[in-house]
């Protein structure tokens, strides 16, 4: 029977084969192993295989999820948010998670901010780049990108680090290529800016399970997989996730899945 450590190993082996294929340093790309949907003993199994970063979208899910992993001893974890968020959900991503991705405008960077607590160092955060246009989907058209950054850049308690986007599946290597060398044309711009607050602006979020080749080809450094580590999702019953100390409430689970239709794969 196959592990999610053999999962992790294989997915880094892909990640590798990827990078000598494109020239590049293997060290240059790191993974987010995203754990959405799944139990803390998932997570917790890849981190006991030396997984690190793990990406969430369902941000009560999340924050119920980690307080699970404390109480079973798992390692210190670095939580990424890789789903659209709310603003009434802006707080628990301020206070629990170490990184957000999914920043696509101004009111969410303000809020984020705001209610960052003062002893937590800054957010990382990305802006997200909604590539090809699509109307049900989150993200900042890339015309629009630039003056964004220049907004999150100036936050106190935010650290722009870079962009992210989602593309709509391609059905080729080339598709998806080119795709994600359009993202990776805004994040040029963005760091060719030069303006102030870009100082650790080095993080391009892209590619998934399916695409992850092509997004290292055109240089993504942040590669985010799930299917390929945790396997295939079923969609849990309402009001129950995993089996925690606490189970979800209902009202949570319909909040959130209507929040992360675009995010569901």
């Amino acid at each position: 029977m196959t592990t999610i450590a053999d999962n992790l190993q294989q997915v880094r082996d892909r990640m590798a084969q990827a990078c000598a294929a494109a020239g590049r340093d293997p060290a240059s790309v790191s993974l987010l192993a995203v754990s959405k949907t799944f139990g803390p003993e998932a997570v917790l199994a890849a981190a006991q295989a030396g997984q690190r970063a793990f990406g969430e979208n369902y941000i009560q899910e999340a924050v119920e999820k980690m307080a699970a992993l404390r109480q079973m001893g798992a390692p210190v974890l670095q939580w990424h948010c890789i789903g659209p968020v709310q603003s009434n959900k802006t707080r628990l991503v301020a206070e629990h998670f170490d990184w957000m991705h999914t920043v696509d405008r101004a009111k969410i960077a303000e809020r984020l901010s705001a209610q960052r607590p003062a002893h937590l160092p800054p957010l990382q955060v990305c802006i997200q780049i909604n590539v090809d246009g699509g109307l049900a989907k989150s993200g900042v058209p890339p015309e629009e990108a630039l003056a964004l950054a220049r907004a999150v850049a100036a936050l106190p308690q935010l650290c722009l680090r870079g962009v992210m986007s989602i593309p709509e599946p391609a059905p080729d290597h080339a598709t998806q290529l080119a795709l994600h060398q359009r993202v990776r044309a805004v994040f040029e711009q963005i760091r060719a800016s030069g303006g102030s607050g870009l100082d650790h602006f080095d993080t391009l979020s892209l590619g998934m399970t399916a695409d992850l080749d092509a997004a290292i080809q055109a240089g993504s450094t942040m590669v985010r997989v799930g299917t390929g580590i945790f396997g295939g999702r079923a969609r849990p019953a309402v009001g129950r996730r995993f089996e925690a100390k606490r189970p979800l409430k209902p009202i949570h689970w319909a909040l959130e899945a209507i929040e992360s239709v675009a995010f569901s794969r």
